[in-house]
C-alpha cells in the first residue's frame, strides 16, 4: 500500500507573462498556483485518507470518498491537459495541420465549423465546467465533450486532445462575468502542435 506515489502541480511550460493579454501573469499565477494545486491537495488528502482507513482497517463511506477523489483528480488532470495546449501566441501554428486537420475537416466539414461548435459548447456549459475535444477509439472521430465540474458528462474512454477551463476561476480577474470573451481570447493561444501530438498518440 503506498501513498508515497502522489500527485503533483506540474510546471508550466512557458513563462507566467507568456500568455499576455489574452491571460495576464496575475490571472494565471492565481490559477495554477492556487486553484490548480489545490486539486492537487484534495486528491492526495483524499488517497492519505483512504490509505490511513486500511491501514487501521477501519471502514469509511466509499461512496462520498471516491466521489471527492472524482472531483479532486478530475480537475487535477483536466487542469493539466490544460496547461499543455496553452502556448504563447506566435510560438504555435494558428489552426490544426496534419492528421488531425484531416480528421477535424471530414467530421465537421470545416476548422471554421468546429471553432463554432467548440466556442458554443465552452460558453454555454452550466455553471462552472469545460469544454474538450476527444478522440474517440471506437468510432474513430473526433468528438466535443461538455464537462460540468470536473468529472460529469465525460465520455468513457475518450482521450482528450484539446481542453477549456471555462470555471470563473479561470477568467474573472481579466475578463470578469465575460466568459464569452475569454473564450473568444483563448483561440489565440491554442497549442496545435501539442494537439495534433496528442490526436497521433490516440491512433496508436
Amino acid at each position: 500500500m503506498g501513498t508515497t506515489n502522489l500527485y503533483s502541480l506540474p510546471k508550466l511550460s512557458f513563462d507566467t507573462k507568456d500568455l499576455a493579454p489574452f491571460i495576464s501573469e496575475e490571472q494565471l499565477r492565481l490559477h495554477h498556483e492556487k486553484h490548480h494545486a489545490a486539486y492537487v491537495t484534495g486528491a492526495n488528502g483524499v488517497l492519505e485518507r483512504i490509505e490511513k482507513a486500511r491501514r487501521e482497517k477501519a471502514d469509511i463511506d466509499m461512496k462520498s470518498t471516491l466521489k471527492e477523489l472524482s472531483f479532486h483528480l478530475g480537475g487535477h488532470v483536466l487542469h493539466t491537459l490544460f496547461w499543455g495546449n496553452l502556448a504563447p501566441k506566435g510560438k504555435t501554428s494558428d489552426r490544426p495541420t496534419g492528421l488531425l486537420a484531416t480528421a477535424m475537416e471530414k467530421e465537421f466539414g470545416s476548422f471554421d465549423q468546429f471553432k463554432k461548435e467548440f466556442t458554443q459548447a465552452a460558453v454555454s456549459a452550466e455553471g462552472s465546467g469545460w469544454a474538450a475535444l476527444s478522440h474517440c477509439a471506437l468510432t474513430n472521430r473526433p468528438i466535443i465533450m461538455q464537462i460540468e465540474k470536473h468529472n460529469v458528462n465525460t465520455y468513457p474512454g475518450n482521450r482528450i486532445l484539446l481542453v477549456l477551463d471555462v470555471w470563473e476561476h479561470a477568467y474573472y480577474l481579466d475578463y470578469k462575468n465575460l466568459r464569452a470573451k475569454f473564450v473568444e481570447a483563448f483561440w489565440n493561444i491554442v497549442n496545435w502542435e501539442e494537439a495534433g501530438r496528442r490526436f497521433e498518440d490516440a491512433l496508436k
